[in-house]
C-alpha cells in the first residue's frame, strides 16, 4: 500500500490553495474545477471544494471541520517561513519556538482553521 495524499475539503477553495502555495513556495496543480494538488517531496496535499464532495459523495466530508489532525511540514529555516507567513497575515498560533525534543517549531492555522506545524530538526 502507498500513502497517496491528504485532502482538505473547503468552502474557500482559492483562499486555501493560496495559503498552501504561499506556505510552500510551490504552485498547485489544478486538476479540475474546485480540485488542486500541492505536490511536496514525498507527499501530496489535495484541496477540494465542498461542492465536489456534495456532487459525488453527499455528506461524506464537511468543510473546515478539522480539530484533530495537524499538518506538519519540515523545512530548513522556520524563521524565514514565519516571516513570509506573518507578511501574508497568516494566523500564528505559536511563534517559532524550540521544543523540548529539539525541533524548532512554528504553529499556524490555515484559513479553514486546520493546525499547521512548520518545523526544523536540530
Amino acid at each position: 500500500m502507498k500513502f497517496a495524499s491528504i485532502r482538505l475539503v473547503t468552502n474557500e477553495f482559492e483562499r486555501l490553495v493560496a495559503f498552501y502555495e504561499m506556505l510552500s513556495g510551490l504552485e498547485s496543480a489544478r486538476l479540475a474545477d474546485g480540485f488542486a494538488e500541492v505536490r511536496f517531496e514525498g507527499a501530496v496535499l489535495a484541496i477540494s471544494s465542498e461542492q465536489l464532495i456534495q456532487r459525488f459523495n453527499t455528506g461524506a466530508a464537511t468543510a473546515a471541520a478539522n480539530r484533530s489532525a495537524i499538518l506538519e511540514f519540515q523545512v530548513d529555516d522556520v524563521d524565514a517561513v514565519c516571516e513570509r507567513m506573518r507578511a501574508a497575515d497568516a494566523e500564528i498560533v505559536m511563534a517559532a519556538t524550540v521544543m523540548p525534543w529539539g525541533n524548532r517549531s512554528l504553529l499556524l492555522r490555515d484559513p479553514d482553521g486546520s493546525l499547521v506545524n512548520v518545523f526544523s530538526k536540530p
